[in-house]
């Protein structure tokens, strides 16, 4: 019984010190603003949050690097083909069956939004794509905060007259979250 309780013992100082070596390396790979405190929640948040800030970083990157590769030669939708993982909500104003190619790219971009979420646990992210609008970004804030949606990181990239916004949101009420979708007016 002894021997039993000294080997658990053992084990279980070997499994924390292998967790704050594991906890030490990822505190070094990321700027010390991000774990002020010592703790094992400080720490996986602030990779978190450092590591959603970096992919925000990338996103901003990547499109100006493509405005630069085809400044003018490429229609400013395709600075944006891989915004989207899985677009999962879309809306376009129907067209017009009899229009031409022309008419066709000019009102490609003339819909409402594309809108792709990820959730996991209590939280999601959320990307838009829409036509520049006067008070859009507001009224996106105001109706997520609506719905119980607190916004922890915005990333917001224009392009001409296409505008992405990227939200990391918290879920604070599920069973408070409507069936319906966003809608982006």
């Amino acid at each position: 019984m002894e021997n039993q309780r000294m080997t658990h013992i053992a084990v279980e100082r070997n499994r924390r010190r292998q967790m704050n070596d594991y906890l030490a390396v990822l505190r070094s790979l990321m700027p010390p603003s991000y774990a002020q405190r010592g703790d094992q929640a400080s720490i996986v948040g602030g990779a978190i949050n450092f590591v959603k800030e970096l992919e925000q970083l990338l996103q901003f990157l990547e499109t100006h690097k493509s405005i630069d590769q085809h400044h003018q030669d490429v229609p400013s939708s395709d600075v944006f083909s891989n915004f989207f993982t899985f677009p999962q909500y879309s809306t376009r104003r129907s067209g017009n069956s009899s229009a031409t190619a022309a008419d066709d790219a000019a009102e490609r971009w003339s819909g409402i939004a594309d809108i792709e979420a990820t959730m996991v646990e209590s939280h999601a992210n959320i990307k838009v794509m829409a036509k520049r609008r006067p008070k859009q970004l507001l009224k996106m804030v105001a109706g997520l905060q609506s719905i119980g949606l607190t916004i922890l990181h915005l990333n917001v990239t224009t392009v001409d007259q296409l505008v992405l916004y990227s939200f990391s949101v918290k879920v604070m009420n599920v069973a408070r979250l409507p069936l319906l979708p966003l809608s982006v007016h």
